[in-house]
């Protein structure tokens, strides 16, 4: 494999992978843009941009989009975060320059009033079903709680009340400052021909606009409160926990992913054999997340309602044994061996291999490789996960939960 990297004038990245061995080819757009990028006002703009671009350019409606797209049997989709917005797709190689060309077109959408209006009943619609969907609430919720005011907090889908509010104008203006070229990354792997990329990007993205899209970074060490809402229609309790963590540019990022593996993954944690093998608990998670400037341990958990004072007994006694005893050598191999297997499978699809190479460039500008991952991985020791414990103290979380009226 070969890394190829290319910056035009007004900011734009592109950078390659190329695997000639590979059967496919993927191509994205990362957009360095989310809800974290937004006011309280705009909230939710950055997930209903990634819906408009959908709806097509001046030359191209949504139906002739969807065309473009199906007839090259293209995978393809987009999602938005707290900081990314990101325009995928995984190809045959021979249309890859077609779908990059596409996807250079609908990153200068038409962004039409007639579209706006009628794609805000969809996100409004995406709001209420997420409501539904308590799971996914508490997380939302949590993570509000956790960073309190700071723009962190903000929801990746907005409010009602935000994309009511929210007029075509705002959007325009947001888009115009955040998908400037210098806030974006174009990324290819797999079997590609690298100068033909780079020729239909600079014909199609040299003329946009460099813009001063800044970003604030601060670490945020969360609020440590702990809120409970009740609905009726609910049967469970459903549980966040969320605590601070190393931020994205931090080397200690692969200590901390292998923390939360041992506490919170599916099977042979320690959230598995104390809660879920137990029968106090359906589900119970956690993951860790690496942000700009700051990161989170996220943990989900769902019980019922009786075993609700169990369940977070028993959880602050794993943390507590965590801070005391830290983890076993024994522990840490099987999180490696874990994290290593879910790294190289998806690593041997151009597909997998993109989304860590456009996040690489977005948050470290650096280009690694797997091998690279691999050793730093292989490298974590036990000293590494206990000095992350001590630091961070997983233990003292902020709590938001959702469940059903407690009788009095």
């Amino acid at each position: 494999m070969e890394f190829k990297k290319k910056i035009l004038e007004n900011g734009l990245s592109i950078i390659g992978e190329v695997n000639n061995l590979a059967q496919s080819a993927a191509v994205g757009f990362f957009v360095k843009t989310g809800s974290r990028d937004e006011t309280k006002q705009i909230n939710g703009v950055s997930h209903f941009l990634e819906h408009m671009l959908f709806k097509g350019t001046e030359r191209l409606n949504a139906f002739e989009v969807s065309e473009a797209f199906d007839r090259t049997g293209a995978d393809f989709n987009a999602g938005t975060s707290e900081e990314n917005t990101v325009f995928y797709a995984a190809v045959l190689p021979e249309y890859l320059v077609e779908v990059t060309g596409l996807w250079i077109e609908l990153m200068r959408p038409a962004l039409r009033d007639e579209d706006f209006n009628i794609e805000k009943n969809v996100i409004k619609e995406e709001i209420a079903m997420h409501k539904d969907m308590p799971g996914f609430d508490v997380m939302d919720k949590c993570q509000s709680l956790h960073f309190d005011r700071h723009p962190c907090g903000n929801s990746v889908l907005g409010s009602e009340e935000s994309i009511d509010n929210l007029t075509a104008e705002q959007m325009r203006g947001y888009f115009a400052n955040r998908y400037a070229p210098n806030n974006m990354i174009l990324a290819c792997a797999g079997n590609f021909d690298w100068e033909q990329i780079c020729s239909i990007a600079e014909g199609g993205c040299e003329q946009w606009q460099k813009q001063a899209a800044t970003r604030e970074l601060e670490d945020v060490p969360g609020s440590k409160k702990k809120e409970r809402i009740e609905k009726s229609n609910l049967s469970r309790e459903h549980i966040c926990l969320m605590s601070p963590a190393v931020p994205a540019k931090d080397g200690r990022r692969f200590a901390a992913s292998l923390l939360a593996v041992i506490v919170g993954d599916d099977v042979g944690s320690r959230f598995f054999w104390e809660l879920v093998d137990k029968a106090l608990a359906e589900v119970a998670s956690m993951q860790f997340g690496a942000m700009d400037g700051t990161g989170v341990f996220r943990s989900y958990i769902r019980c019922s309602s009786e075993n609700v004072r169990k369940v977070l007994d028993t959880i602050r006694g794993i943390f507590h044994n965590l801070s005391k005893n830290g983890v076993t050598k024994d522990e840490l191999k099987k999180a490696k061996n874990k994290i290593l297997s879910a790294l190289v499978i998806k690593n041997e699809l151009p597909m997998g291999r993109l989304a860590d190479l456009g996040f690489n460039w977005i948050y470290l500008e650096q280009y690694r490789t797997i091998e690279e991952d691999i050793s730093a991985i292989r490298a974590v020791t036990i000293d590494d996960i206990y000095s992350l414990i001590e630091q961070f103290k997983p233990g003292d979380f902020t709590q938001f939960s959702i469940g059903p009226a407690q009788s009095s």
